[in-house]
């Protein structure tokens, strides 16, 4: 009943378990208990009310609160037992071969202090490592299976992109042509969730914005904000309507069996004026020296600084990725099951890019009282550069 084509192979399971206990037995770690949704999807294949435990030599063990029929049905792992109580655990161990670990990774990045707590009491005070920067690393070089699902994603993003002159006209709201776009996204198998990793981060769909809505910002970190319904979301499409000759932005995310497309492109009802079509035109060229620029070895840290310094010789560092004291000091970042994963393309970031990571490369300008133009595609490193996901025309499009 459960079971679907989308499992994720069980093939791809074992390499991830494989990565992660490659790492435990580097650092001596005895064993990993994962917790968070995403981390939990990628090493089991099910998202379903679970603690996998994978020790450093031997089978992990999913232990299934609920649903455990789904899960069974959902995972390849061979060991899944179901769970009554976290205080159960040590006994599910040991009958699986395991003895307590002395050192236990955790997700500390993302585990609330209460669990974290509980977790010390139920393994009898372990030595408590924080492994979720390596997990990161892990899922951040992505297989070919996931590059496809990927793959399938930008093309979804080009579809939802593709309809967007045919709903837009003068005098709608942000928020109608929010729901019109968000309908036909569901339409085409849109999962309706999008997941963040850091604390307090949260976004539905994306952001819709328009003229001088999209240079209005908010406490995400993001180079846009936008108005929202409300000042309980403080972000995305809001009540303006859409005039002509102002720049619409649709910097929407796709999300196709868990994985993510980030892409974004800018609509407009007549002609923009000129300093704007200049200025989108300086973004298009930011992205195509990324592209040739961010290979294998290159460190992300230094991939920005490329970026803002040619956006300098441009003419346009004062509105780079916001504006102010609002500007972000990003121009990309990785993405795959979450919005933001590594790598980031951030000023003073040393991580290297490897062959095989995914990158939504943004390139943005903000002008306060005018509007957002620039672009948004998703990308995966190779060694001849960054490979582009989607390819929907990037000139602004006028309706």
């Amino acid at each position: 009943m459960y079971q679907t084509d989308l499992n994720t192979p069980k093939v791809e399971l074992e390499q991830r378990i494989f990565n992660l206990q490659k790492y435990l037995k580097k650092e001596n770690i005895n064993g990993a208990l994962i917790l968070q949704i995403a981390d939990l999807f990628y090493f089991s294949g099910t998202i379903q009310q679970a603690r996998l435990y994978v020790p450093a030599e031997g089978d992990p063990v999913l232990m299934v609160r609920k649903c455990y029929d789904r899960a069974k049905a959902e995972s390849s792992i061979k060991k899944i037992v179901h769970l009554g109580r976290p205080s159960d655990i040590p006994d599910i161990l040991k009958a699986n071969g395991h003895a307590l670990p002395a050192t236990l990774g955790l997700e500390l990045d993302v585990l609330p202090t209460n669990m974290f707590f509980s977790f010390q009491g139920i393994f009898e005070n372990p030595q408590i490592v924080d492994i979720s920067p390596a997990v990161r690393l892990i899922r951040a070089v992505k297989s070919p299976y996931e590059i496809d699902i990927m793959r399938r994603a930008a093309g979804l993003s080009d579809q939802v992109a593709a309809w967007v002159p045919n709903i837009l006209h003068e005098g709608m709201t942000e928020l109608e042509l929010a729901g019109k776009v968000e309908a036909e996204s569901r339409r085409l198998g849109h999962q309706g969730v999008l997941r963040m990793r850091l604390w307090g981060s949260e976004m539905f769909y994306g952001h819709l914005l328009s003229g001088a809505a999209g240079a209005v910002p908010s406490f995400l970190s993001s180079p846009t904000g936008g108005v929202g319904a409300s000042p309980a979301v403080a972000q995305g499409p809001g009540f303006k309507t859409i005039q002509r000759h102002e720049p619409v932005l649709v910097d929407y995310i796709f999300s196709y069996n868990g994985y993510l497309s980030d892409h974004a492109r800018i609509f407009s009802l007549g002609p923009l004026p000129d300093e704007l079509m200049e200025a989108h035109a300086a973004m298009l060229a930011v992205q195509q020296m990324i592209k040739k620029l961010a290979k294998p070895g290159m460190k992300s840290g230094d991939i920005y600084n490329r970026a803002f310094e040619k956006t300098k010789d441009l003419g346009y560092a004062d509105h780079f990725m916001g504006f102010g004291n609002e500007r972000v000091r990003f121009v990309g970042h990785g993405i795959g099951l979450e919005v933001d994963e590594y790598p980031f393309l951030a000023a003073g970031q040393p991580l290297e890019l490897q062959a095989g990571m995914t990158i939504a490369l943004e390139p943005k300008l903000i002008f306060p009282g005018k509007g957002v133009v620039g672009i948004e595609n998703t990308h995966v490193v190779t060694e001849d550069g960054l490979e582009q996901l989607g390819w929907f025309p990037e000139e602004v499009m006028e309706i």
